[in-house]
């Protein structure tokens, strides 16, 4: 996993999970609360509501990303710079300060003033963003869009919203940011958990991970809860959010997503890593499909996703004719069982490679187990 260096702030693994906190020099923007358009207001939120409350990152924005308002042209966002530049000015805080933008000459104008980082939630549909952020040696969060710059986030499939994040390329700088929320009509809340459930796979670049979780619609709706109420959906989602691998949490709730971040990295696994003239480091792998995302980057076969990941399976009711299925079928097929003192219970512990030849060897002895295997073929899936 590639480690970022943001103005001097380590993102990665080997870095405590970064807390980004936004301010909004938008009228438009929906949480009034982060919501300036007085520089010397908005620093002052910023060193106490931000700073002081544990961001590590401070996300300014210039204009609503939210769908149901005009995108404004480059030339608009930077009429509302100066607000911004002289927000960074003011403020007395340490922290990194992230232009949130589409356009190259923003960035560009945003860097050359003060800003030390780029959240671009065009995902690079300006394809002059990574020579601009490049040419400044500027960390850049690329967050997952179609190629079109009215269009931000608007991806639905999890396939296509991987496949979105490696539009024109990246640099050596580059933060990932799967794009959460309701960014086209066509996406829904359930497509949002689809991505949160396999955030996992995200890492199969290699690069750090950005989430923007915070009180969306697709935790709201699982609680029954309203964005005023949804406080507590969103920092169970963070800690799981930092458990699966993410690096960079965004948030309007500082304080309280910096405790639920530092749980989460708490009993999130710990990964072998040893840097030298040979390195090693283990991957964050649980599933066929995410080591099919490090196979895809190595150039390596597909096919062998299924090897990489061990799956146990326990079985009970067995006969003794379904009992000594398990131990012939699993010795044809690579996957270990286990058959219990009395004979009725089993384990089945192989890759889901395994376990689906095995499932093939031992069905046909009765109509019961052959119900029973389904998994044993959907887990090589």
């Amino acid at each position: 996993m590639r480690t970022v260096d943001a103005a001097g702030l380590g993102i990665g693994d080997e870095h405590p999970p970064r807390i980004m906190g936004v301010l909004n020099v938008s009228a438009e923007s929906p949480y009034s609360p982060s919501v300036f358009d007085d520089p010397g207001e908005a620093a002052a939120y910023v060193d106490e509501e931000l700073i002081d409350e544990g961001a590590d990152v401070v996300d300014v924005g210039l204009e609503s990303a939210n769908k149901r308002f005009e995108v404004l042209s480059a030339e608009q966002e930077l009429d509302r710079l100066d607000t911004a530049v002289e927000t960074v000015e003011s403020v007395s805080g340490d922290a990194v300060f992230s232009i949130e933008t589409r356009y190259h000459e923003v960035a560009d104008a945003a860097l050359s003033r003060g800003f030390d980082m780029v959240n671009d939630i065009c995902g690079f549909a300006d394809p002059e963003m990574p020579a601009t952020c490049e040419e400044y040696d500027a960390a850049v969060a690329k967050m997952a869009s179609p190629p079109d710059l009215e269009r931000p986030g608007a991806v639905e499939d999890v396939d296509d919203i991987y496949e979105a994040l490696s539009l024109n390329g990246f640099t050596e700088k580059t933060i990932l940011d799967p794009a959460f929320g309701g960014w086209s009509e066509a996406k829904t809340t359930a497509d949002d958990r689809e991505t949160f459930r396999r955030l996992r796979e995200f890492r199969g670049y290699g690069r750090p991970l950005l989430v923007s979780i915070n009180r969306k619609n697709f935790l709201r709706e699982v609680a029954g809860r309203d964005t005023e109420d949804a406080l507590p959906v969103s920092l169970a989602a963070t800690s799981m959010a930092v458990e699966r691998g993410a690096h960079v949490i965004r948030t309007h709730d500082v304080a309280e997503t910096r405790d639920a971040a530092l749980i989460g990295e708490a009993f999130a696994g710990d990964r072998v890593r040893r840097d030298g003239d040979v390195s090693v480091e283990e991957l964050d792998v649980t599933t066929p499909d995410e080591a099919r995302r490090h196979l895809d980057r190595l150039g390596g076969d597909a096919e062998r996703a299924a090897d990489a990941v061990t799956r146990v399976f326990e079985f009970d009711g067995l006969s003794a004719e379904e009992a000594g299925a398990f131990r012939a079928g699993a010795a044809e097929s690579g996957a270990v069982a286990v058959i219990g003192a009395e004979g009725t219970a089993a384990l089945l512990i192989g890759t889901p490679a395994d376990l689906e030849r095995a499932g093939s060897a031992i069905s046909g002895v009765s109509t019961a187990l052959d119900a029973a295997l389904g998994p044993l073929v959907t887990s090589a899936e």
